[in-house]
Parts: C-alpha cells; structure tokens; sequence
C-alpha cells in the first residue's frame, strides 16, 4: 500500500486538522474532533448537518458553508459516524430554527443518524437521498443507496435555508430533490482503505463495475470494458427508465469523479452523457463536473441526473461559498 500517512489509526485526524487550517475562514474544528462546523453561523437560520464515513473527499465536509451545510460529522473511513457526534453537531449549529439532518441511506448512517434525531430534544428532521438506481437492496442499505445526488440535495436545500425557509419547507425541498434525482456509477479500479491495506476488490485489467458503490460495493454487473460512449449509455438508460422523464424535461448533469480519474475523461463523459440525453428528448441546462463524491482513489464516475423546474434551478444557481464549490 502506497499512501501519504503517517499511520492508519491517525488518518481521520490529521486530515481534519489540516482541513481546518486550510479553510480556517469558512470553518473550526470541533476541539474533540466529533464535527467540522461554518465559523460564521446566521442566527434563525435552520441548522444543516449531513456527515458519513470519510474517504469520500469533498463530501461531506467540504460543502459547509455559505448557502450549504451548517455542520458535518465525519467517521472513520467508510465508517458512519457516531450518534454523540451528530448530537454534539446539532446542538453546535442550532439558532432556534430547527436542525435539518440530509442523511446517505447506508444502514449505518440511517441508525446513528436516527439515535442522534432522537436525543435531540429540539425540532428536527430528516431527508434520505436514496438516488443509486443500479442496486434496489445491498447488505449496506435498506432500499437504494445514497450516492452522488447528496450533493445536489445539499445544495438546492442550503439555498432554501439560506433564503430563510422553515424546517417544514426545508425537508420538502430536499425529498422533492431527491425524488428528482438518478445516478448510476462504474468503476474501472478498486480502491484501498487505509486500514486494510489492500484493494476493496479485484478487477481484471479488462473489467469494470458497472452500478458500483461509492465504498466500493458490487453494483448490477461485471463487464469487460467498452467504449466511453456505451458506458454513458448504459447508466444513462438505467437512470432515465428510473426518472421517466417527460419530451423536453430540464435537468442538471453531474458527472462526478471516484478519486482517480483524470478531469479530461469525465469531460469525455460529459460529452457522451449528453447525447444520450439529447437523443432522448431531454434538455440539459445547467452542469457540474468533477470529483465532489469520491471513492479514495477509485477510478470510475458516475453519472446524475436531476430533473428541474424553475423554483429548482433558482436553488441551484443561489450564491455559495464553501471550501469545495465557490459561486
């Protein structure tokens, strides 16, 4: 294993440590290490926390900010975090609106998130993203798995929250989004979690995953590796029989990257995943494009897609100033 640590068990710390000091005038560090929370907090604003496993750089903890997350909670790598730190974060960032929890749908995260929920003796709710279309049910979930449509949820739901929308309205933005939204992902490469030493899984050197989890769970299939152009096909398909969208529908396109793909190959991506959707009828308006949901150094992306009406892309276009996304 060729990794820049210094040793497994101090990885999540370090890491955090230096975060913090890199974006010391957006975030803090909480001294016990349990969250990363935005310096600057607007009083009567709903409190947002999201948070996982780590590994997934930049989600989750580089989108606290300006018109994103409050807060975010992160465990070990692949690890959900605890439900102390969830609460420690959720009273942190409390300023009398309510706490917003935008939880991955893994059985790990839905439980502590849920316990953390629970103690919490002030108003709060949840939103599940559950957008992986390529596996219905895995031994990490219970249903769909939350993947890269947590940031689009996050986004669209931190704009609603900075324009002062209420805990109610809030979580109603989030499930619509989230309703709103398909990804599917293939992976050309394992990845290697520190504490393992070795690669997560094996593939042969003309194979790839196709529908991958981003902690690199077994997706629909195994397959030899094709062209750019057919990969975009078929998770554009899967995503697309998911959404059913309507002739002419708007959507946003995110093509994301797992950590080892060059940002020319997921523009390559771009290119092929619109024309898949253009031949189906479908407008994209607005994109983004590169490695926000990452898998360690998993080479692979995926794509997403979000269908769109005019309150959403009003959302989407809002001011936002995090460590990871700037506009």
């Amino acid at each position: 294993m060729k990794k820049l640590i210094n040793h497994v068990d101090t990885v999540l710390a370090e890491s955090l440590k230096g975060f913090a000091a890199a974006h010391a005038d957006i975030v803090t560090l909480d001294p016990d290490l349990r969250f990363v929370a935005r310096r600057t907090l607007t009083p009567g604003k709903v409190g947002l926390i999201s948070g996982g496993g780590s590994g997934h750089e930049p989600l989750h903890t580089g989108f606290i900010g300006h018109g994103m997350l409050d807060a975010a909670c992160p465990g070990q790598v692949f690890t959900s975090p605890t439900p102390d730190q969830m609460l420690a974060a959720a009273q942190a960032v409390d300023t009398g609106a309510g706490v917003l929890f935008i939880v991955k749908n893994y059985s790990g995260d839905m439980m502590n998130f849920q316990m953390s929920a629970d103690m919490l003796v002030r108003p709060n709710a949840t939103v599940v993203v559950n957008d992986d279309v390529a596996v219905e049910n895995s031994t990490h979930t219970t249903g769909r798995r939350g993947v890269a449509g947590t940031l689009i949820v996050e986004k669209m739901v931190g704009a609603a929250a900075e324009r002062g929308a209420d805990l109610q309205a809030c979580k109603q933005v989030g499930d619509a989004v989230n309703r709103a939204t398909a990804s599917m992902g293939v992976a050309l490469s394992s990845c290697i979690v520190p504490a393992a030493g070795s690669a997560t899984f094996q593939l042969g050197p003309d194979e790839v995953e196709m529908g991958v989890g981003i902690h690199g769970e077994p997706g629909r299939r195994r397959v030899k590796i094709s062209s750019a152009d057919e990969t975009a096909a078929e998770l554009c398909a899967a995503i697309l029989k998911d959404l059913a969208p309507k002739p002419g529908q708007e959507v946003l396109l995110l093509v994301n990257g797992f950590g080892g793909t060059p940002l020319h190959e997921l523009y390559l991506m771009v290119h092929a995943a619109r024309k898949q959707l253009h031949a189906r009828g479908v407008s994209v308006v607005r994109h983004l494009t590169g490695s926000y949901v990452t898998s360690l150094e998993m080479a692979g992306c995926s794509i997403t897609v979000t269908a769109v009406d005019e309150e959403q892309l009003a959302l989407w276009d809002a001011p936002v100033h995090t460590p990871s996304l700037r506009w």
